[in-house]
């Protein structure tokens, strides 16, 4: 999730910036040979995770672009599931991702795969994207999978043992609709096989806890419509952005997420933007905060049960220097406060409903050449 976040806030200003100073990008476009550093910080109900992120793109011979993203997350753990059930401990996460771009005619095809690495959990993922032009470049259609291989194990139990697959598949489009606006449709489906849950992870039955059981396959399914438009006066560059997501699966979880946003050039040098955000799911069919009995399914994990969530963000940007046709430094700022409200999962410690507020934080830089 934190990395979630912290993609989709970095990539806003980028995406913004592109409508406002390009008027849309050619999907056959590859992007400018880049460096980029960044800090992160998540602080938010019990858990903080801060670390470095490296990234450096180069493109060869204009038709190819090789990418490799290197990102560390420190993670202090003493989360509510933690410590009422267990002890917080500390730990490292390591990602590694390579990709290659290849541009050809009004094509662009994406190949990358990524590994990640924490003392009791090991991640791969290979994914391949194919986006094209159409309508002499005025519409853009894009496909993509992603398959994923995860080893599951325990801390305290060497002998645990499990895995889990994934499978992603994706589609979507996007048609410029004018000079000044933009709009987008995406549809993904999802496929989950293996160990599914925590092997820490203890559910609440009739007061006793037990080890959490749950389904080890699931399909979802979700869809997201996205409008982009440039909203400043002559002279003024500005844009605001509204989308919507809906998520359903065979959990029978439902999910709609509504978010809004604004950015507006000040001058050559700084971008400012800033959005909300807001996020009500339903229930898996076999969560329960304290269930009467025990069934073949049964869960305690708050991410799967009835919540709200809110968030607000801003963003800041600084054209620190800039030569044209040599180089370009531009240093970032962005901070987002998300708030989370369970509605059936209970703070054993106090008997009401568990609600927390975390905070997003990075500090980065990019320099393009």
């Amino acid at each position: 999730m934190l990395r979630r976040i912290g993609a989709a806030l970095g990539s806003l200003g980028a995406g913004l910036a592109a409508l406002l100073g390009h008027g849309g990008a050619r999907a056959v476009d590859l992007p400018a040979d880049t460096a980029e550093a960044m800090v992160h910080i998540y602080d938010g109900g019990g858990v903080k995770a801060v670390g470095p992120a490296l990234l450096i793109r180069k493109n060869i011979a204009d038709t190819v672009s090789l990418s490799g993203t290197y990102y560390v997350d420190l993670v202090s753990n003493a989360s509510i599931d933690v410590v009422t059930t267990a002890s917080a401990y500390h730990e490292m996460r390591n990602e590694l991702s390579l990709s290659l771009a290849y541009a050809t005619r009004d094509s662009l095809i994406t190949l990358g795969g990524s590994h990640s690495q924490e003392p009791d959990y090991v991640a791969n993922s290979f994914s391949v994207d194919v986006s094209q032009e159409i309508l002499s470049g005025l519409s853009t259609i894009s496909l993509g999978f992603t398959r994923g291989q995860d080893q599951v194990g325990m801390h305290d139990n060497p002998s645990f043992s499990d895995s889990a697959s994934h499978w992603q598949y994706r589609v979507g489009g996007s048609l410029i609709l004018s000079p000044r606006w933009v709009a987008s449709a995406n549809l993904e489906a999802i496929a989950d096989d293996g160990y599914l849950g925590s092997p820490y992870r203890l559910a609440r039955v009739f007061g006793s806890f037990i080890h959490e059981n749950n389904p080890r396959t699931r399909s979802g399914r979700a869809v997201k419509f996205r409008v982009i438009g440039d909203v400043g006066e002559a002279g003024a560059r500005s844009a605001v952005h509204a989308e919507y997501r809906y998520f359903w699966d065979n959990w029978a979880i439902r999910a709609n997420t509504l978010e809004a946003g604004y950015t507006r050039y000040l001058g050559d040098a700084f971008l400012i933007d800033g959005f909300g955000r807001y996020n009500h799911q339903t229930k898996a069919l076999f969560y329960s905060d304290n269930a009467p009995t025990e069934t073949t399914y049964f869960s305690r994990n708050r991410q799967l049960g009835t919540f709200n969530s809110m968030s607000l963000g801003a963003h800041l940007s600084w054209n620190a220097a800039n030569v044209p046709g040599k180089y370009d430094v531009k240093l970032h700022g962005s901070w987002e406060i998300v708030r989370f409200d369970y509605q059936d999962f209970t703070d054993i410690r106090t008997g009401k409903p568990y609600a927390f507020t975390g905070h997003v934080v990075q500090l980065y830089m990019t320099a393009s050449f």
